[in-house]
């Protein structure tokens, strides 16, 4: 068995849904020999330095996956894009909106984007006969069905492994982010929290000793300069170049995980802008933050009955909802426990099985 998964994103994006491919990568079948490939570069490819890059990111070893350029998404012949496929008993293809043919045995065409618009033209329709659709949630699953007017054959929901936070560290007065700092799509609103942090010290200055924490690459610099403008004279920490090992310390410590995509969006007109699934939130929740989030997109996949309370739409609802937890610790104790209990719905043991069973049949 030779699976192929290809991403037009590698090896570029350090964000949750690269995590999500490694996780596929890592859960693959014993049997099976594992590729990850992406569009060849036009200059010459270090794959060892991208291998050490996605290690760093992903915290574990990556020395039983291939990394390899690929001739798809290139200018590369329709014949010799064909003939590559061939190899593959599986190709599972990261899509950016768009497919290509294929000879692999069998073909998954992976949407973490919920796309309301499938190219037209017969011959995009005739590709799309060829592939076997998977999203990454049910949230993406339901936007792709009724916009592309097909029907979706499964769904693999990103993981999370709750051993790395089993040893917790005893909570500070944190409250945590982590995103890529970027404004295209559904972009994190780090400006949002920033505001949003700055109102809840203002009207409740006790609460002068707790800290913003923000944590992300950087893919917009210009945007990154704003943030680190905004947030100046408050007492936010920006980390854009955080370590796993460092990212799973400030997990363990943050007592409450903010998240702003898809603030002010009408998800029904703009489904790209809200939050596609939301791993991070889950991570943070399986380490014990308590999620006060927007819960919208594939967040409400997330967040279950007892911590949807939590949830806002408004700079006013956030800062209410976020006093109130701090207020009491009690309370804030009581959602950090069913965060914590509800990420275990997201855990290895059934995401591995999903896994397996994607590619045990041709």
């Amino acid at each position: 068995m030779k699976i192929c998964l290809h991403s037009p994103y590698f090896p570029d994006h350090f964000g949750g849904g690269e995590r999500h491919i490694l996780d596929i990568a890592t859960h693959a079948p014993a049997d099976a020999r594992v590729w990850i490939t992406f569009p060849k570069q036009e200059k010459p490819t270090n794959i060892k330095k991208i291998r050490e890059a996605y290690e760093s990111f992903y915290g574990a070893s990556l020395k039983n996956i291939t990394f390899a350029p690929s001739p798809i998404g290139t200018n590369t012949s329709f014949l010799k894009k064909l003939l590559w496929t061939k190899q593959f008993s599986h190709l599972f293809a990261v899509s950016d909106g768009s497919l290509f043919f294929s000879l692999a045995q069998k073909n998954i065409a992976h949407l973490q984007i919920p796309f309301t618009q499938y190219p037209g033209g017969f011959l995009n329709k005739l590709k799309l006969r060829f592939w076997q659709l998977n999203t990454n949630s049910y949230f993406t699953k339901s936007v792709i069905e009724s916009n592309w007017q097909t029907s979706v054959s499964s769904v693999l929901q990103p993981m999370v492994d709750t051993s790395l936070f089993s040893l917790q560290q005893k909570k500070e007065k944190i409250i945590l982010h982590v995103g890529r700092f970027f404004t295209q799509l559904h972009s994190k609103r780090q400006d949002i929290l920033v505001e949003n942090f700055r109102q809840l010290l203002e009207k409740h200055p006790e609460l002068k000793d707790w800290k913003l924490v923000l944590v992300g690459s950087v893919e917009d610099t210009k945007y990154m300069k704003k943030i680190i403008q905004m947030s100046a004279d408050l007492p936010v920490l920006i980390h854009s170049d955080c370590s796993r090992a460092e990212l799973l310390d400030l997990y363990a410590r943050a007592s409450v995980y903010w998240h702003a995509t898809g603030f002010g969006v009408d998800e029904i007109k703009h489904p790209e802008k809200v939050e596609h699934f939301g791993i991070t939130t889950l991570e943070a929740m399986a380490a014990g933050a308590a999620p006060v989030v927007v819960a919208k997109g594939g967040q409400r996949e997330i967040l279950d009955e007892d911590l949807l309370p939590l949830a806002w739409d408004t700079s006013v609802e956030c800062v209410a909802q976020t006093n109130k937890l701090l207020a009491d610790s009690k309370l804030l104790e009581k959602f950090q426990s069913l965060a914590k209990k509800r990420a275990i719905v997201f855990g290895e043991e059934r995401f591995a099985k999903q896994v397996v069973d994607l590619f045990s049949s041709i």
